[in-house]
């Protein structure tokens, strides 16, 4: 009776929470097409940058969450180490994976957009340097969680390497400040220079910014989702074994 009862009153839950993935995910895909038309139809051409430019309206909110991303790892970490509740282990690995993605989109997007710009694919400016050590960060906490050691014991030793990419976050931000770079010294947030921006141009980068955080979000809830899975099938297989 108590189990009939329980199946009845999570019915709904459940039913609310797929509601709102499938929402999100809507609402990612619509704001997408916006951004896209926004990008390449609608928004004027930088007169010194040219077409390049446009990279700019993807690569600023690939950063943004990508730096962001690490600070949630970061959080989550330190609260299951506090509480000792398997969620939030949960959270920081399934944001794990996702920085790891939007980190490497950014290097590729820089990269792209450094050839037309700087006439060279790479230089070892300081804001690239360290966002390439916050790569190497996410690879590592990755391989850690997947070939470390397992339970507990694997999420203390990542939250360490988690606490490292949140402090490098700030110098990331701060790099154009600190030290003299090639790279433009308009900081990276949803609202950062919007002074340097035309209209057209700023009104762009906030729509971009909000589709690709719809996104992110509806991607890290699917995600945490399987992860629950994934850990109870570990669980499973080492009360078996």
């Amino acid at each position: 009776m108590q189990a009939a009862i329980h199946n009845t009153v999570a019915a709904p839950t459940r039913l609310s929470g797929s509601l709102v993935r499938v929402g999100l995910m809507a609402a990612a895909a619509l704001l997408m097409g916006l951004t896209l038309y926004m990008v390449f139809l609608w928004v004027p051409t930088e007169q010194n940058l040219g077409v390049s430019q446009r990279i700019f309206y993807f690569h600023v909110p690939l950063a943004w969450l990508g730096m962001l991303s690490i600070v949630v790892v970061a959080a989550a970490s330190v609260m299951h180490l506090v509480t000792r509740k398997e969620k939030w282990d949960n959270l920081a690995y399934s944001a794990a994976e996702l920085g790891v993605v939007y980190i490497s989109l950014l290097l590729i997007t820089g990269i792209a957009w450094s050839q037309p710009t700087w006439g060279r694919w790479w230089t070892w400016d300081a804001k690239l340097t360290t966002t390439l050590i916050l790569w190497f960060i996410y690879v590592g906490y990755l391989m850690l969680r997947a070939y470390g050691p397992r339970g507990s014991q694997g999420a203390r030793y990542g939250a360490v390497i988690a606490i490292i990419g949140a402090i490098d976050t700030p110098i990331i931000y701060f790099a154009t400040v600190w030290w003299r770079t090639q790279h433009p010294e308009m900081n990276i947030g949803p609202l950062a220079g919007e002074g340097m921006l035309a209209p057209a141009m700023r009104a762009t980068l906030l729509v971009s910014t909000l589709t690709f955080s719809v996104m992110y979000v509806a991607m890290l809830i699917e995600r945490y989702a399987l992860r629950r899975g994934e850990a109870a099938v570990d669980e499973l297989y080492r009360s078996i074994s």
